[in-house]
């Protein structure tokens, strides 16, 4: 039996520019994908809204998984066995700041690991009271993060509504960062970072990325697996994959703080690289 290809994605800065939040120089591989039947899951620190908004722009009808790892929304009748039934969630117990809960919203079959974004809120103004100079996405006005950001009204206005994930800027000095790590994981949450850093919950792009792979070997029986990002948010989802793929980012460099086995570094920042390794990686594997 033939192996079944199925690719995880990042957005920002990976298949999305980084300045504009076109896909554009990726067309020729997602076309391909299309005409091949390929999977391709968004994978994103994005909102839900925000990433079916892209996903109406890619034409796509995957699962997707929203807020670095804090929900996998799987549309209906995707799979052709019962979703509920059929996927491994993690051991318990989890971990502080996260959940693991099962439901149906409207077309979607939703599994929930995130934390509470009310609880989040509530680190992040605590953080504050301790003297550490962070504003999260629910500090910022829509106008002021349409600024930071480089969004659209209407683009800012989906980051915002958030579940399981807020994502925070740092004006304080660097060596202050590891007090900063100390005191979320103190109160039992966790710090990651992409274009934005973020305070979330237990949950990852690498516990969710495996229980999707779990479900597509149920599909399929024999997978391979690609993964493809651009910051260290993305290592757990990277280390999860037969096939780990870093782009450049805007300057052009690696981000260094990924280096992980048989990682992939592909030709190209954002989408153009993104393209060209996809693209590289279809002929060499299908």
């Amino acid at each position: 039996m033939r192996e079944k290809l199925i690719i995880f994605t990042d957005l920002d800065g990976t298949l999305l520019d980084y300045s504009n939040y076109s896909f554009e120089k990726a067309l020729p591989a997602l076309r391909i994908l299309r005409q091949k039947g390929i999977p391709l899951i968004v994978c994103s620190s994005k909102t839900r809204n925000e990433v079916e908004y892209y996903r109406k722009k890619l034409d796509n009808s995957h699962p997707f998984i929203s807020e670095n790892g804090g929900g996998i929304f799987i549309p209906k009748g995707y799979f052709n066995f019962e979703v509920q039934d059929s996927y491994n969630p993690p051991s318990p117990p989890f971990s502080k700041g996260g959940m693991v809960e099962f439901s149906e919203e409207n077309d979607y079959h939703v599994i929930r690991l995130g934390a509470k974004y009310s609880d989040l809120r509530k680190a992040v103004k605590e953080l504050q009271q301790e003297g550490f100079d962070i504003r999260g996405f629910g500090d910022m006005t829509t106008k002021e993060l349409m600024r930071i950001a480089n969004m659209s009204h209407d683009e800012a206005k989906m980051a915002k509504e958030r579940d399981f994930d807020e994502p925070f800027i740092y004006k304080g000095a660097g060596y202050k960062l590891p007090s900063l790590l100390k005191s979320i994981n103190a109160k039992g949450f966790r710090f990651t970072q992409g274009r934005f850093y973020h305070i979330l919950g237990s949950s990852n792009k690498g516990v969710v990325v495996s229980i999707l792979t779990d479900l597509y070997k149920n599909q399929f029986k024999k997978i391979r697996t690609i993964a493809i990002g651009d910051s260290p948010n993305d290592i757990p989802m990277l280390e999860r994959v037969d096939y780990p793929v870093i782009v450049q980012k805007y300057d052009g460099s690696y981000d260094s703080q990924i280096n992980i086995p048989k990682l992939i570094k592909a030709e190209g920042i954002g989408p153009g690289g993104w393209n060209r390794v996809v693209l590289n990686l279809i002929s060499d594997i299908t």
